[in-house]
């Protein structure tokens, strides 16, 4: 039951958007599934401090929004970064993956990210610790169902994209990376609100 419970979590973790799934999207447009498939591998990298850190400082975080904000206001440039990439492609990029970096940029998108550690925070490790208190191997069948399903929906998105990118060419493949740029520039814009919002939220309870 906790590796159903997991894999169903993780799905809709894996499917929901955001700027990493769009990240996936764009590198593989651009560079091809495999790119794509190494950003969706990112979580895998960045979610382990992410948890302990939900677990050590949680509470300290949440009643301090300050730190998170201004992580919210980092990620808010840098996937801002990203969606000027996308505006400026060109049809020549796809052919060079060494310009790829996709792996790092799906690092520095999940880091940057506040969501993943405010869904640990309230959501992911309370659920992990109740698991943990009936026994430590449903934890583990818990995380591996979530993490199979979280990484696997992502992968699944970037072979599908991959299987479309044959058919994309020209101007057709320049507005689409253009559009992506759109969405990503509309998740840094989410990021800078939510991040100032989390600020002045932590300056009035100081």
């Amino acid at each position: 039951m906790d590796f159903i419970s997991g894999l169903l979590l993780g799905f809709i973790a894996g499917v929901a958007p955001g700027p990493l799934l769009t990240l996936v999207v764009s590198q593989t447009l651009t560079y091809g599934a495999v790119e794509g498939m190494k950003v969706a591998v990112a979580p895998l990298l960045t979610d382990v401090p992410i948890i302990l850190a939900a677990l050590l400082i949680g509470n300290a975080l949440a009643s301090q929004p300050i730190p998170l904000g201004l992580l919210s206001l980092a990620g808010a440039c840098y996937i801002s970064w990203l969606a000027w990439e996308s505006f400026t492609i060109r049809v020549d990029d796809h052919t060079n993956e060494q310009m790829a970096k996709s792996l790092r940029k799906g690092i520095l998108t999940n880091f940057l990210n506040p969501h993943p550690y405010l869904f640990w925070m309230t959501v992911g490790t309370p659920l992990l610790l109740k698991t943990w208190a009936t026994g430590y191997w449903e934890a583990i069948l818990w995380l591996f169902g979530f993490y199979l399903m979280l990484v696997g929906a992502k992968m699944g998105i970037a072979l599908l994209t991959g299987y479309s990118r044959q058919f994309l060419h020209g101007r057709a493949y320049l507005w689409l990376n253009r559009c992506l740029g759109m969405v990503l520039l509309f998740f840094a814009i989410v990021l800078l609100r939510d991040g100032l919002t989390l600020i002045m939220d932590g300056l009035s309870l100081g």
